[in-house]
């Protein structure tokens, strides 16, 4: 664990740095810079994005791609929506393993999502405790009706802060740090690429909150 906790550290030290580029306005004719900087470098990250939302359609090429995928999310809202649509599609031409961690929204310990709702309402006053349960609850449902026809996606559910997203192939990571007073569609996005030292952590983050929580029993029947 002390060898985790410092590599942790000193992503999160590297990440602060990269992301300070990205708050500076960084857009796609500075990506090059940026790469070099992850080789020389070893961190891995080879793309900024100002907000996560305009990653959308490099992720999207990224999962059709993918031969597996893992995602930690806040709410669930982008997992119902065309980028990720393909992936519960029954047309798909090949079906790959999922894991998806979600929030639990019938827990309290923590208190995680008033925490959220609360620094969130500051931007947008639409925004509370109980609308993001209900959210998300509503998206634990799309979801587990998706796992009743994909067999090969298994969803668990965490009682941590809501503080960034993973969504995790076996070729790349895209880690979203939440914004404290905004979405996370509106919040800088990293693009790491493996082999790197990002991506290993960010793996082994998932890795770690993933065995840390148990399995869901299968979804119930319909009759």
């Amino acid at each position: 664990m002390t060898a985790f906790g410092l590599g942790v550290l000193s992503s999160l030290l590297a990440t602060a740095l990269v992301c300070a580029l990205g708050w500076a306005r960084a857009s796609r004719p500075r990506w090059w810079a940026i790469s070099l900087l992850a080789r020389l470098t070893g961190t891995g990250v080879h793309r900024v994005y100002r907000e996560q939302r305009l990653a959308e359609a490099d992720l999207a090429e990224d999962l059709a791609r993918a031969r597996r995928v893992k995602v930690l999310t806040g709410r669930g809202n982008t997992l119902t929506r065309d980028v990720f649509a393909p992936l519960w599609s029954a047309g798909a031409a090949r079906p790959v393993p999922v894991q998806l961690l979600l929030p639990d929204p019938d827990t309290c310990s923590g208190h995680w999502l008033r925490q959220r709702a609360e620094a969130l309402s500051t931007t947008d006053p639409g925004v509370t405790e109980h609308l993001l349960r209900d959210q998300i609850g509503a998206n634990i449902d799309y979801l587990d009706e998706v796992g009743r026809k994909r067999p090969n996606m298994e969803l668990r559910l965490f009682d941590l802060p809501h503080s960034h997203r993973i969504v995790l192939t076996d070729q790349a990571a895209y880690l979203t740090f939440y914004s404290r007073h905004d979405h996370g569609r509106n919040s800088p996005c990293l693009y790491l690429r493996a082999p790197g030292l990002l991506y290993d952590v960010v793996s082994e983050l998932f890795s770690a909150i993933w065995a840390g929580v148990p399995p869901r029993p299968g979804p119930p029947e319909i009759d």
